[in-house]
């Protein structure tokens, strides 16, 4: 699953995107709260659009991927959570994001290195994925996780799951929930997404 992304929008971009489907932005945010990253993976920090004071979407660097859930005697078990199965589950008590992304990144094969297979979004400033978010513990920044689905026919070649990417006009249905989760967390139509290999794997 999806465990890197790239991040190269334009700040300016970003507004833009923003100002078209009426979503404001706070007034004191700059091209600071955007930094650019050729990959973001996991345990690394990236912005996140999340909900703010006035109904504003703000920038906000959080951790990708929440800490692995406590077992017995306090200790945790396993990795991060960094992607989260959305079928069958209900998120409107969830603190819901928008990870903003260039591209998100797969990769096939069995020896590494893997083949890298990077996806755009078509016919859109950029793409956003659908993800939670959580507070930090203690002295750890907020944290987040991708909501993943069913593979739709830009990504089953390559992988048997996808993250969930939202068009601009669903953004805001998403963060507030105005739509129901069964027409947002759901893939794409083919031909949404672009698809190019950008490292061939090992033989």
């Amino acid at each position: 699953m999806c465990n890197d992304y790239e991040q190269h929008i334009r700040y300016a971009e970003y507004r833009k995107a923003m100002e078209a489907i009426d979503l404001r932005v706070p007034p004191h945010e700059t091209e600071l709260a955007l930094p650019q990253a050729h990959d973001i993976r996991i345990g690394d920090t990236g912005p996140v659009m999340r909900l703010a004071e006035g109904e504003a979407v703000e920038l906000f660097p959080m951790t990708f991927g929440f800490p692995p859930p406590e077992a017995k005697g306090g200790k945790r078990k396993g990795g991060p959570v960094f992607n989260f199965r959305s079928e069958g589950r209900s998120f409107a008590a969830s603190r819901r994001c928008l990870i903003p992304a260039s591209a998100f990144f797969e990769f096939t094969g069995t020896k590494y290195p893997k083949a890298k297979h990077r996806f755009t979004l078509n016919d859109a400033p950029f793409i956003a994925i659908a993800g939670l978010w959580r507070e930090g513990q203690g002295n750890q920044p907020p944290a987040f996780t991708m909501l993943t689905t069913a593979p739709g026919p830009d990504v089953a070649p390559i992988h048997n799951r996808q993250i969930v990417v939202l068009r601009p006009e669903n953004w805001r249905h998403w963060l507030h929930l105005t739509k129901p989760e069964s027409e947002l967390l759901r893939p794409l139509p083919e031909g949404s997404l672009a698809v190019e290999e950008v490292r061939s794997g090992s033989d």
